[in-house]
């Protein structure tokens, strides 16, 4: 019964992963009152369109918080994928059931994408949200010390710029919340760029991806080399950067396996914590992510450095 249960979770977090990965979801402000009453009746109390940014556009999260909370609880944050150009903060009703349900607040973001802000809003955005649940830590039931971060493509070189850029001030903006450490705790990035400058644009064989950067940039990383170096995780490695899982497909036609691999031997080079799972045959995503093998470390990974 309970290998059944585990199944039945599985391939629901994969039709998950699929969507994502390949629809661009529009963006929704999902404050129904009737999704926040099936989500109290599932054990889980919802706080939808949470508006994190204080000055400039306004940006929304969505907050799970296990309905039994009395003390504060490690959070993973989700950071969506879309190519910085799409995507929005749902869809992800699979994984905040499954990370609520193991003990943790789970929240999902938007963030402006390159259509309406080039390179660094979508960091700062991504930083700003930080910085809101720790200074509202108390009110979510959130453990400030045990901050995760957890992006697939788009999502996951923005969590990748998350783990490897705490303390650059210049990357902060000016969302609000200033007191606040932008800083985490774990990063899991998932089939994620990690190097937008020029030097590895031969490791493409995929027009799109750097169509890609181009958008996020407004411009090519020719054309922008001190914009690319800033929006290149690699560029920012350091001794002392948190905890990642790098996952990534050997198949990937979009973002080259070779990024993961760049930044997997750069992190372990400044002696860090760093694990990278090659998935064979894994394309940008699809359900090989979510076999039980590698739920099993992703949920590990976290457990590890969220509640140990």
């Amino acid at each position: 019964m309970k290998r059944s249960i585990v199944s039945i979770v599985l391939v629901a977090l994969a039709i998950a992963l699929i969507w994502s990965a390949h629809v661009r979801p529009e963006r929704v402000v999902a404050d129904e009152p009737s999704a926040v009453a099936r989500w109290n009746a599932a054990g889980v109390d919802a706080r939808m369109a949470v508006p994190y940014t204080v000055n400039g556009p306004q940006q929304l999260m969505d907050i799970y918080i296990p309905a039994s909370a009395t003390g504060a609880l490690p959070v993973v944050v989700y950071v969506h994928g879309g190519g910085w150009s799409g995507g929005g903060r749902g869809g992800v009703e699979q994984y905040a059931q499954y990370l609520t349900q193991r003990g943790y607040v789970f929240c999902s973001i938007d963030y402006r994408l390159s259509g309406v802000a080039k390179y660094p809003a979508q960091i700062n955005d991504c930083k700003c949200a930080i910085r809101f649940l720790r200074a509202n830590a108390a009110q979510y039931h959130i453990d400030p010390k045990h901050v995760g971060v957890w992006g697939g493509s788009a999502g996951g070189h923005l969590v990748a710029l998350l783990g490897t850029t705490s303390g650059e001030k210049r990357l902060e903006g000016d969302g609000g919340w200033q007191d606040q450490s932008s800083a985490v705790q774990a990063v899991v990035d998932w089939y994620g760029p990690s190097d937008l400058r020029a030097t590895t644009l031969s490791d493409y064989h995929n027009n799109s991806g750097i169509a890609m950067m181009t958008g996020l940039l407004g411009g090519t990383p020719m054309d922008k080399p001190e914009l690319a170096h800033d929006a290149s995780p690699m560029a920012f490695v350091a001794k002392g950067d948190p905890p990642f899982l790098i996952m990534h497909g050997d198949s990937d036609s979009l973002v080259p396996v070779a990024q993961s691999q760049l930044l997997y031997d750069s992190l372990k080079a400044a002696g860090n914590d760093a694990t990278l799972k090659i998935i064979p045959g894994a394309g940008h995503g699809g359900w090989q992510f979510f076999s039980p093998e590698n739920v099993a470390l992703l949920l590990g990974f976290f457990d590890k450095h969220l509640k140990g």
